[in-house]
């Protein structure tokens, strides 16, 4: 059963929230990520993880509106203004991390250029 977290105060509306899992790959990704952008500007790092955590709670309360890839089922998400995306899927009460990469990658097999 998803939790519940107000919208808006202000007329008691609520959306479910729903609760965020990470496949090991996407941690490690992130945290990979994280680091090189840190090496070179700590700064920078924390700003994109700042843009990750705000797609994230974004995610949890629209979990649709990341687009659709053509993978069945995955959506991605861009940490906008930052070149990364996230790939997730939306399970009955989860949004289950699947991967975070720099956009300017290889696209993966399955990943069709837009």
């Amino acid at each position: 059963m998803p939790r519940w977290k107000p919208c808006c105060p202000s007329t008691g509306f609520e959306l479910p929230v729903l609760r965020l899992r990470f496949q090991k790959r996407a941690l490690q990704q992130i945290e990979t990520a994280l680091a090189s952008i840190a090496a070179e500007s700590p700064q920078g790092a924390a700003n994109v993880e700042k843009r990750l955590r705000m797609t994230l709670a974004r995610l949890q309360q629209h979990p649709q509106s990341g687009s659709r890839t053509p993978i069945p089922g995955v959506r991605r998400a861009t940490l906008t203004p930052y070149p990364y995306h996230v790939d997730y899927f939306v399970s009955r009460d989860e949004i289950v991390v699947q991967r975070f990469r720099h956009s300017a990658r290889k696209p993966l097999s399955t990943d069709r250029p837009s």
